[in-house]
C-alpha cells in the first residue's frame, strides 16, 4: 500500500508544529513531531547533569533512553520518556536550548533516525523538523520549507509561551530564536536548509488559517487528495 509522506522543515517559531498538526488532522494523517524527540533527549541530559554540547557524555546516556510516541483520544501526540509522560515538561525555553544543542550531535541524530523513518513506512505522515526533507525522508512525496521573518516568529512563540509563563519577555524570546537560528544553520551535522526540491512557503504575512489553507493546497495538489 502506497504511503504518503510530507516533510515540513523550517526554523524555530515558523509554526511547523501547529500547521503540521492541523494539516494531519484534515487529511487523516499521523503527525510526527521530531522536535519533541530531541526535546526528550535534552530533558534526559539535563536531568542527568550532562552538558548538552558534551558529545561523549550525551552519547553515553543514549542506551538508557527509551522513547515512545502515543496518541490520545483526540489524536494529540504524547511523548513518553522511559515510560514517563513528559509532553508538558519538554516545552520550556531551557529544554528548547538543550534540544538545539543535542540535535547538533551526530550520535543523537543517528539514534533517532531509524525511529523517524519507521513511522513514515508504517503510516501516512506529516513530519516536521529541521532536516526531514534533506536527511530523514529524502524521498518524501512532498517537501515544504516553512519560514517567516524572525520578528514574526518571535511574536508567535512569545504568545504561545505566555500561556505557561507570565514573566516571559518578547526580547528574550527574540534573542533565543536568533541563537537557535545560528545553531541550527551552522551546525556540522545536518544543518538547517531547504531541500533542493522543497516548496518554499513564507507565512510572515499570513495568519494561521491562511497558512493552513496554503499548506493544504500544496498537499492536495501534490497527491490529488
Amino acid at each position: 500500500m502506497k504511503r504518503y509522506s510530507i516533510a515540513l522543515d523550517g526554523p524555530a517559531g515558523a509554526g511547523k508544529s501547529t500547521l503540521a498538526k492541523r494539516a494531519a488532522k484534515h487529511f487523516g494523517f499521523i503527525y510526527v513531531d521530531t522536535g519533541a524527540l530531541y526535546r526528550c533527549i535534552g530533558l534526559y541530559v539535563l536531568r542527568n547533569g550532562v552538558h548538552p554540547k558534551n558529545e561523549a557524555g550525551v552519547e553515553a546516556l543514549l542506551p538508557e533512553i527509551e522513547l515512545e510516541m502515543k496518541y490520545d483520544e483526540d489524536g494529540v501526540q504524547r511523548m513518553l520518556l522511559c515510560g514517563e509522560d513528559v509532553t508538558n515538561d519538554i516545552r520550556t525555553p531551557e529544554i528548547s536550548a538543550y534540544a538545539s544543542d543535542v540535535s547538533a550531535l551526530p550520535p543523537v541524530r543517528a539514534f533517532l533516525l531509524s525511529m523517524q523513518r519507521e513511522m513514515a513506512e508504517r503510516y501516512n505522515v506529516i513530519m516536521d523538523g529541521r532536516d526531514i526533507g534533506t536527511v530523514v525522508l529524502p524521498d518524501a512525496g512532498l517537501k515544504v520549507f516553512l519560514s517567516a521573518d524572525i520578528e514574526a516568529r518571535a511574536q508567535r512563540r512569545y504568545i504561545e509561551l505566555l500561556d505557561s509563563d507570565n514573566d516571559i519577555k518578547y526580547e528574550d524570546v527574540l534573542r533565543d530564536i536568533g541563537i537557535r537560528d545560528r545553531n541550527d544553520s551552522e551546525r556540522a551535522a545536518a544543518p538547517l536548509k531547504a531541500a533542493d526540491d522543497a516548496v518554499l512557503l513564507d507565512t510572515t504575512r499570513l495568519d494561521l488559517d491562511e497558512s493552513l489553507e496554503a499548506l493544504c493546497k500544496l498537499i492536495s495538489g501534490r497527491f490529488m487528495i
